[in-house]
C-alpha cells in the first residue's frame, strides 16, 4: 500500500509563491519537483526544475514570476489505496518523477517518488 511508503513530510507550494522560491526550496530540500496546492490544501498542480529552467530561459521570463505561470495544472495522482506496483507502472508509463497521493476531494496526503518505491522494494528482498 502506498500509504506505507508515501513521503507525508511534504515541500508544498502556493501558486503565488516565486518560481525564485520555488528553486530555492527544491535546492535546500535536495527535491526535483513539488506539488503546488491552494490555501485549502487541494492539489491544482506540481512544478519541477526542468520546466523552471526552460521557462527562464526564455526572454521576458524572471525568477521574481509566480509558481502557477509555471506548474503542470493536469497532474497524475494516485490515492493511498492503490498498490505500489501499479503506481511504479503509472511513473514509468508517464515519464514522471513523483506522483503525489491525493484523497477523494483531491486534498494532498503525501508524495511518493521513485526513490521511495525502490526503497521500498529493496527492504522487502532483503
Amino acid at each position: 500500500m502506498l500509504c506505507d511508503i508515501m513521503n507525508t513530510h511534504v515541500i508544498v507550494l502556493n501558486p503565488k509563491d516565486s518560481i525564485k522560491k520555488a528553486l530555492n526550496l527544491m535546492n535546500e530540500n535536495n527535491i526535483n519537483g513539488a506539488p503546488v496546492a491552494d490555501e485549502e490544501g487541494n492539489l491544482i498542480g506540481m512544478i519541477v526544475k526542468a520546466d523552471i529552467y526552460r521557462f527562464l530561459m526564455e526572454e521576458g521570463h524572471y525568477d521574481t514570476c509566480p509558481v502557477e505561470w509555471v506548474m503542470t495544472k493536469e497532474v497524475f495522482t494516485a490515492s493511498e489505496e492503490e498498490d505500489v506496483i501499479s503506481i511504479a507502472k503509472k511513473i514509468l508509463d508517464k515519464d514522471i518523477i513523483a506522483m503525489p497521493i491525493v484523497d477523494s476531494s483531491k486534498k494532498l496526503l503525501g508524495i511518493v517518488s521513485i526513490e521511495d518505491i525502490l526503497k521500498s522494494l529493496i527492504y522487502k528482498l532483503k
